[in-house]
């Protein structure tokens, strides 16, 4: 072979040697930012510096009642894949999403974003109140493009549980139960529907209560200590449309309890669960025919473990972090988002 010729061979052979090792060392300089990233709010820059499109980034105004938790670190099922989510408010101009907490909001549009809003960013209003507990809606009107909240009929469906499906019939074992009713509560209002219930029931049933000036029940613990109960009041402090809470899903039915409920009707209920999954108050016609009802299924085995048919079949997920899981669903949703568009009054919707 001419000197001439191999010259040129070995020049192109150093050069792409060269070439990719100048490429592995990007990316691998982009994982290591990436992994950093992951705790601050950097990556839509560093994908920047190597010509990368930007991802689709989802501002979050503020921390849900300033409880802070890691981001972009969402469950294999919730896939993010192009979506980056940060806190840091130096980027909303950049944000193709804006998600507002509303209790954190609420008090006066000051606390709203104030720099002018960029082209077709979305504002996403995310609330897991009830309408009676969730003031000055209309603070929302004309601005908000996307909802999230436990109502089904939300643009971004984000509920306090649900139930997922056996990948095969199981045999469920039922906690060992030593105790017959449970009920915690942190609100205790006299004059509301569940307190003044109470006050006829326990006339009828005894029924430990747990919370603010009543028994303790550390939170580590929970789970077990509800689960030596046979029954859970779940009892909602409003009723609303969808508006069953962690009452429901975690402190009852997680735990192991046959939850007792008060809240939207029985057939709301039961679009999320099997109906013989739960016992409803308004199956009775007073506090007295519940608690005899109740009475009867402690003196009947059989009769009680029917209850618990539906385990065979479904179980109820435990979130280590709720938080994390609501706002994971917001990237899909952007995903699927349809034409832009505006809703003029949050209220009307949610309070309807």
């Amino acid at each position: 072979m001419a000197p001439k010729e191999e010259s040129r061979k070995l020049n192109r052979f150093y050069f792409f040697f060269m070439l990719q090792v100048c490429i592995s060392f990007t990316l691998f300089t982009i994982f290591l930012k990436m992994k950093k990233d992951s705790l601050t709010n950097e990556l839509p820059e560093v994908l920047a510096t190597v010509g990368w499109r930007k991802p689709t980034l989802i501002l979050l105004w503020t921390f849900p009642f300033g409880q802070e938790f890691l981001l972009n670190r969402c469950p294999e099922e919730f896939d993010i894949s192009g979506c980056f989510y940060t806190a840091d408010r130096t980027l909303y101009s950049s944000a193709h999403a804006v998600v507002l907490f509303h209790r954190d909001v609420c008090t006066t549009k000051t606390q709203l974003p104030q720099t002018p809003r960029p082209s077709n960013q979305r504002w996403v209003w995310f609330n897991n109140e009830s309408p009676s507990h969730c003031p000055n809606l209309a603070i929302m009107n004309n601005l908000i493009n996307l909802t999230m909240s436990y109502r089904v009929d939300s643009d971004i469906f984000a509920p306090y549980g649900w139930i997922e499906k056996h990948n095969t019939t199981i045999n469920f074992t039922i906690p060992k139960k030593t105790k017959l009713a449970a009920w915690a509560i942190s609100n205790w209002n006299p004059n509301s529907r569940r307190v003044k219930y109470y006050g006829e029931l326990k006339n009828h049933l005894q029924v430990d209560i747990y919370g603010r000036l009543h028994l303790n029940m550390p939170r580590d613990t929970q789970p077990e200590l509800l689960s030596t109960y046979k029954f859970y009041f779940a009892f909602e402090n409003s009723i609303h449309v969808d508006y069953i809470t962690e009452k429901f899903w975690y402190n009852a039915l997680y735990s192991g309890c046959v939850p007792v409920v008060m809240g939207p009707p029985r057939e709301n209920y039961e679009r999320f669960i099997p109906r013989d999954a739960f016992i409803h108050v308004d199956d009775f016609s007073s506090p007295q025919e519940l608690a005899s009802y109740l009475l009867s299924l402690d003196k009947d085995e059989e009769k009680y473990k029917q209850y618990f048919n539906w385990r065979s079949q479904y179980y109820v997920p435990l979130q280590d972090d709720p938080w994390t899981v609501s706002y994971c669903r917001v990237c899909k949703a952007l995903k699927d988002a349809p034409t832009f568009r505006t809703i003029a009054s949050i209220e009307k919707w949610f309070k309807d």
